[in-house]
């Protein structure tokens, strides 16, 4: 497969390029340059000086020098503008930060409205990953057509009116695939959302074959040397171009709770209220003249997303 768009960022100092990674694996990394794709690896200068955090990932703007045909090594990683990231384990107990995308530019959350039932706390939970990561979410709404539009909002208004954007899809019908397909014109999209949802589905409606073009790139990128599930980047070809994120890393980041001190935070419907509760440090939860909780009393907060809360404060299991 012909990978037609090109990185925005010119050709920098002598005999070097600038690339997007597209795919990140086993010391390798497959670099998309005005030049094509490229196979790279690491200067070992540059493993030295990044070891405080993930060396190279997807999405990542790099500087690459040739050093054979379809290979280069990369010389520098520019800076992220920004990253989706997980907490994961290090070494002697300590925890580290586990970057899965690079220079993302917003999060689509793929929920259907009914097979699978929909899971508010799930959404949720993926919610507080994106604040947590100063990302934009987009909440997308399958399926609308099994339960009927009034249905699919009275599902996830709660969510508009905190300032999420919804788009109702169905591919049955095709509402909503215009909506979301000029959403992900030039920007680099993570997509995801558990099993069954219909992201396959929603994507390739928006871009037809775009399951066969991901088994493409991959064919391509690990040219047989590598057969296990790793994340990548797959370039959109509709005019505008862009990018959607496709890792394992993406599915299991709803595991990851937040330190309790940040999570209230994370609930952008509490903001109004954190500074106001009596308590300094107060966990929302049994403190007295608690300002979230009065919100609660109030309705300026949803018993079901304070339940939310409560739960991610008290639990690691999934919702």
């Amino acid at each position: 497969m012909e990978i037609e768009q090109t990185v925005s960022a010119p050709e920098t100092k002598t005999g070097r390029l600038i690339g997007t990674v597209l795919r990140a694996q086993s010391g390798f990394f497959w670099v998309l340059t005005e030049q094509g794709l490229l196979e790279c690896r690491l200067r070992g200068r540059l493993k030295k000086e990044r070891q405080a955090t993930d060396l190279v990932v997807i999405g990542d703007q790099v500087e690459v020098v040739l050093v054979g045909y379809g290979q280069g090594a990369i010389e520098a990683v520019l800076p992220r503008r920004s990253q989706l990231a997980r907490r994961a384990a290090g070494s002697r107990g300590a925890y580290k930060e586990d970057v899965i995308v690079a220079n993302v530019d917003q999060v689509l959350l793929v929920f259907a409205c009914a097979k699978p039932e929909f899971t508010p706390r799930m959404l949720d939970r993926y919610l507080v990953i994106c604040e947590h990561s100063e990302l934009p979410a987009i909440i997308v709404a399958t399926k609308i057509d099994l339960v009927g539009r009034e249905v699919a909002e009275s599902l996830f208004r709660p969510y508009e009116q905190i300032g999420y954007p919804v788009v109702y899809t169905s591919i049955i019908s095709g509402e909503g695939i215009a909506d979301l397909r000029d959403r992900l014109i030039g920007k680099i999209s993570v997509v995801t959302g558990k099993s069954g949802v219909g992201k396959s589905s929603l994507l390739n409606a928006i871009q037809p074959g775009l399951n066969l073009r991901t088994g493409e790139v991959s064919e391509r990128l690990t040219k047989g040397r590598h057969t296990t599930t790793v994340a990548e980047l797959i370039p959109l070809t509709m005019p505008g171009g862009g990018y959607v994120a496709d890792t394992p890393g993406i599915r299991e980041i709803g595991l990851w709770k937040l330190p309790a001190r940040d999570l209230a935070w994370c609930f952008r419907e509490f903001r109004p209220f954190l500074r106001d509760c009596y308590f300094a440090g107060c966990t929302h939860l049994h403190e007295p003249d608690c300002a979230v909780r009065a919100a609660v009393e109030r309705g300026e907060i949803t018993p079901e997303r304070y339940d939310s809360y409560v739960r991610l404060m008290n639990s690691d299991e999934e919702g």
